[in-house]
């Protein structure tokens, strides 16, 4: 397989071509990789693709590093799985998000520093599933249809957990349960999960949870240099 890699000041952008269920990786890094302290790394839902990719997952890392405001820290969008499409059948399934889970793990190892995820809807179900895995820091579940875990103790990490939902948000109606392969589990923002809670404030429906200037946007930047929101 071959990978082409392009550096162009603080953008990286990675093309797998393939025919794999991981055809295309592309990552952009705001900061200083090389030198960090801190590296977050935003994983995102579905209708996210290599068009798609600079407006959603992006936009939400530029903002995370704009927030913080920290030279230590390194914030990178990744898209290293085939993200569902819509609200289907593939968005219910965990499928791709298990693929999305290995390759998740394989980045996060090579990654400097302390390593932080931020996940956000479908992504959070890649989170959970490569949560075991994996040796971060913190993981922030935002807007999450559940990650294929009861608790935090399932999960089987040391990280410390965080979730957040917005009154509006769609996602507050997805049925919190599993029949085979399909649905995620329980909500991370119910109590009996386990996870510490953050405010959400201004942010409203499921997809502005990193808008600037919401409590949202504030507490996963201080979570992103390894601080309690």
């Amino acid at each position: 397989m071959v990978k082409r890699v392009v550096a162009v000041a603080a953008l990286l952008v990675a093309v797998t071509p393939g025919g794999d269920p991981e055809p295309v990786e592309r990552v952009a890094v705001h900061g200083d990789l090389e030198h960090a302290r801190h590296v977050a790394v935003v994983v995102p839902g579905s209708d996210v693709d290599e068009r798609r990719f600079d407006a959603t997952v992006g936009e939400m890392a530029r903002a995370v590093h704009a927030q913080a405001g920290r030279d230590d820290l390194a914030v990178v969008a990744w898209l290293g799985y085939r993200t569902p499409s819509g609200v289907g059948v593939d968005a219910a399934s965990g499928r791709l998000a298990r693929a999305g889970a290995r390759s998740l793990a394989r980045f996060v190892r090579d990654l400097p520093g302390e390593v932080h995820l931020l996940c956000h809807s479908y992504g959070s179900v890649v989170c959970g599933l490569a949560a075991r895995g994996l040796d971060v820091a913190d993981i922030a579940f935002t807007g999450s249809p559940g990650v294929r875990a009861g608790s935090v103790a399932e999960l089987g990490t040391t990280a410390r957990v965080w979730a957040a939902r917005g009154e509006d948000d769609w996602t507050r109606w997805v049925p919190n349960v599993r029949f085979g392969d399909l649905g995620h589990g329980r909500d991370p923002v119910d109590p009996a999960f386990g996870a510490r809670v953050f405010d959400t404030g201004t942010a409203r429906g499921h997809d502005e949870y990193y808008r600037p200037g919401t409590a949202s946007l504030r507490a996963l930047a201080r979570i992103a240099v390894g601080e309690r929101p």
